[in-house]
């Protein structure tokens, strides 16, 4: 009987990045086992709500150690026929941790950069890596190789919010006195920060006066959003803009994203709310600056990028390299002198194609 383990150990927008092929394996494999082992809380929920998987595990092997994470490990050890690891999770530490599972099919991508250095080699069924094509296609690749399926179409991220989680948007909504005849337009200022890609957040100033401009544009209602870490961050957003702005506050990301649902438009750093917003269909901005455009943009919605499209982009790729930038006129210029009035064109262009 053929059991599957989902190594997710990466973040929020990989995870989710793996969902259509989830759903392309459970269409061909209707009565398949799956289970996933996760790091970071957010997936755990996210991952729960699915319904796809029979368990959810979350262990932390940052906070946990070299000796209990190595236990844990073993524990899973022999329990399972397959096991894949989401791309991109390019990093030693995740295939070795695969080998010691020791699932006969080893599903894993093979990289352009950094893989026998990182062990990819230890997975023993795997697709190639390719810069021209979106993470969620790749993952399908894989599942269909791991699993001989000879055919799938691309399905959308599959991230369904339940009832509890609507009823929080709903009664935020209500609270905040939201007027639905009006733009209500969500906003991520942060992303991840390890490995540099602070780099990557384009200033809460600028968000600030972003903000400004689509209040008295457009009339709109704004919301800031992000976990608890970013609650400064977002501070730092609403002393600097001269319009109201609100916080989401949510209790969870299933509840974050309920909210999100309800946004005419969201307009957010390359982060993992970026792929949220995908997933609910809600049209998207992202800000792109050092990430590869083709493997991360928003996905089965309506979108635009906003970006310099400097000739040193895309600088980050997989590997376990922090972010770098080898540029010596402005550090990340790509992030730092991409304005709000530049923003805001791409954000009325969006504006105009939902209203065709």
């Amino acid at each position: 009987m053929k059991k599957l383990l989902v190594l997710a150990l990466s973040g929020i927008g990989d995870a989710l990045m793996f969902t259509p092929a989830l759903t392309v394996l459970k269409r061909a494999e209707p009565e398949l086992e799956i289970d996933a082992v996760v790091m970071f809380k957010a997936v755990e929920e996210m991952y729960s709500n699915t319904g796809l998987f029979s368990r959810v595990i979350h262990f932390d092997f940052l906070k946990e150690g070299a000796l209990n994470s190595l236990l844990f490990v073993i524990g899973l050890r022999g329990k399972y026929t397959h096991s894949v690891s989401v791309y991109p999770s390019n990093r030693k530490e995740y295939n070795i941790i695969s080998a010691l599972i020791g699932a006969k099919n080893r599903g894993g991508v093979k990289y352009l950069r950094s893989d026998i250095d990182n062990l990819g080699f230890f997975n023993n069924i795997r697709v190639q890596e390719s810069d021209s094509q979106h993470n969620a296609v790749t993952n399908i690749d894989l599942i269909k190789k791991l699993f001989a399926i000879e055919s799938a179409d691309q399905p959308p991220y599959y991230f369904p919010i339940n009832s509890s989680n609507s009823a929080f948007a709903q009664d935020f909504i209500q609270k905040s006195k939201l007027e639905r005849h009006r733009p209500i337009i969500g906003m991520h200022p942060g992303c991840n920060t390890l490995k540099n890609h602070i780099n990557r957040r384009w200033a809460p100033e600028n968000f600030a006066k972003l903000a400004d401009i689509l209040a008295s544009k457009f009339n709109s209602q704004n919301i800031l959003f992000g976990g608890p870490e970013e609650s400064d961050l977002r501070k730092q957003v609403i002393a600097a803009a001269n319009s109201p702005i609100l916080e989401s506050n949510a209790r969870s990301l299933p509840d974050s994203a309920a909210l999100i649902k309800a946004c005419t438009i969201f307009i957010t750093n390359d982060s993992s709310l970026m792929h949220v917003s995908s997933a609910m269909g809600v049209p998207v901005v992202a800000i792109i600056g050092p990430t590869n455009k083709l493997y991360i943009h928003p996905w089965k919605t309506k979108y635009a990028i906003a970006s310099l499209n400097l000739e040193c982009a895309p600088c980050f790729y997989y590997t376990p390299k922090p972010l770098k930038c080898s540029r010596t006129d402005t550090q990340y210029k790509c992030v730092k002198e991409l304005t709000p009035e530049q923003v805001f064109l791409e954000v009325s262009k969006l504006f105009e194609n939902l209203n065709t």
